[in-house]
């Protein structure tokens, strides 16, 4: 146990570490989607208008495009995080580090939870600071809804984190990472439901949605924050479906993080 755990434990340290220690890293990952939300959110609340939108509390009438452009803002704020860290797995091999310790007696398994928790720590510190904002925006939070909130935003920051191990073991710079980035895990929060309401768009976007894990982990993460504004439960068959491909999809994502560690030959 001991042997597991002191590599897995050191790894974890090591990425909160370089984090720290990265002043632009720690900016750019929150900047970047709070940017999004202030401008997407600005240019769209005046000609956009959600369902009963215009008041000023917890119901439908109390929305406003920013409110709802919120949930998935924090979502991107934890996808970036999880492009950052992972991007670390591909630095990692070209100075040696990787190989050195996957050849050291730490098993391949503690390495890839080492990394992955490591970094799914630093997306979801950094998605409930930015939550911590909800009250100032009118988004009421209670112990409730805060706490599964935390809940949901750990599944999908280790969820996106897993997935984006996997895609950096297989890629061998950052120019290709960055590629397979921009058209898996960009896309996917794009079509998840953050920018407008799925219910009102064409059937087939609908289709291609009910596809995307990311559609109903945003759309638990928005129930939790506002319920009123998740307005495509429609769209689900059952109300346990989006926590049940959620879970699906962390834990798959996981274990394709902990396959990698039998592709040892191609570092």
């Amino acid at each position: 146990m001991t042997a597991a755990l002191l590599p897995f434990l050191g790894l974890l340290q090591r990425e909160l570490l370089h984090f720290v220690r990265q002043p632009t890293r720690m900016v750019s990952a929150a900047a970047s989607p709070l940017l999004f939300w202030v401008l997407i959110g600005s240019g769209f609340s005046g000609s956009f208008r959600l369902p009963g939108g215009g008041g000023g509390s917890d119901s439908a009438a109390g929305i406003d495009y920013l409110q709802y452009f919120f949930p998935g803002t924090l979502l991107l704020l934890v996808l970036f995080s999880a492009i950052f860290s992972t991007i670390s797995v591909i630095d990692d091999r070209q100075n040696g580090f990787l190989q050195g310790a996957l050849v050291s007696p730490a098993s391949g398994r503690a390495i890839v939870l080492g990394k992955v928790l490591g970094g799914a720590l630093l997306a979801w510190i950094q998605g409930v600071l930015l939550l911590l904002i909800a009250p100032w925006i009118g988004v009421p939070m209670t112990t409730a809804r805060t706490l599964a909130a935390c809940g949901i935003l750990a599944l999908l920051a280790v969820g996106l984190t897993s997935l984006g191990f996997a895609c950096a073991w297989r890629t061998h710079s950052t120019q290709g990472f960055h590629g397979i980035m921009n058209l898996l895990l960009v896309p996917m929060w794009l079509l998840s439901g953050a920018l407008f309401p799925l219910s009102g768009a064409p059937t087939w976007l609908q289709v291609v949605a009910r596809l995307n894990p990311l559609t109903y982990g945003l759309h638990l993460f928005r129930s939790a924050l506002q319920p009123a504004a998740a307005l495509d439960s429609g769209l689900f068959a059952s109300p346990l479906l989006p926590w049940c491909v959620t879970l699906a999809f962390t834990l798959v994502a996981l274990g394709l993080a902990l396959a990698t560690v039998r592709e040892r030959s191609r570092l």
